[in-house]
Formats: structure tokens, sequence, C-alpha cells
């Protein structure tokens, strides 16, 4: 079971990010202090700790990549998309309080999140 866990983390994680990535592009699109609707934002929040904790069960499992260099890449990928899922939610607190997200907190959210999904995809693929 753990087996197909990770492909099925990596997958969600993608479309995750690709869902990061269009409500920042209509974020940064509208200029003012409006955002996209909460909905998305809500789903994107979710389907992200649904796929850290896919990966988080996935290994779980027997260790793989060893042989490639990569075996440690899985919990690299785990720390740094759990540190996403932090600054996501300090996104949200800051919205919460201030009525609109500077891009720079945007910024270091979709860069750790992004780190985080290259180094799994080196995991899942090379390993």
């Amino acid at each position: 079971m753990p087996a197909r866990m990770l492909p099925l983390s990596f997958s969600l994680l993608v479309i995750v990010a690709l869902l990061g990535s269009a409500l920042a592009a209509l974020h940064l699109r509208t200029g003012k202090a409006t955002l996209p609707g909460w909905p998305l934002g809500l789903l994107h929040g979710l389907l992200g700790a649904t796929g850290l904790a896919l990966l988080l069960l996935a290994l779980r499992g027997p260790l793989r990549g060893e042989a490639m260099g990569v075996g440690s890449f899985g919990r690299i990928a785990a720390v740094l998309l759990a540190m996403a899922l932090l600054a996501g939610l300090a996104t949200r607190a800051v919205r919460l309080r201030y009525g609109r997200i500077p891009g720079l907190i945007i910024g270091i959210h979709a860069t750790i999140a992004v780190s985080g999904i290259v180094i799994l995809a080196a995991y899942t693929l090379v390993g």
C-alpha cells in the first residue's frame, strides 16, 4: 500500500501547485486588496495537507532510492512541504488580520512548496 501512496501523493501535490499558481496569478492580476474566492484557497489548503499526509504514510514503507543517492529526499520533501503548510496557514492569518496578503508572503510559501515538490519528484521518479 505505501508503494502506491507515493505516486498518488506526488500527483496530488502537483495538482495543488497548479491550483496555487492559479490563485497567485488571480491575486496578482487584480492589483487590489481583493482576493480570489475563499473556496479555491480552502481547496488548495485541504488538498495540500492531504498530499502531505499521503507522503508521510508512504515514507513509512520500505526504503527507496538509496542506490541512486536520493534515499533521504522523501524526508526532506516532507519537511519542506510541512513548512509550506505552515507558511500557508500564516498567509491565511495575515489575510484575516490585515485584509490583504503581501506578495512576499505568497512568494515565500510558493518557493518552499515548489522546492519540496521538486525534491519529491526526484525521490518519486528516480528512487
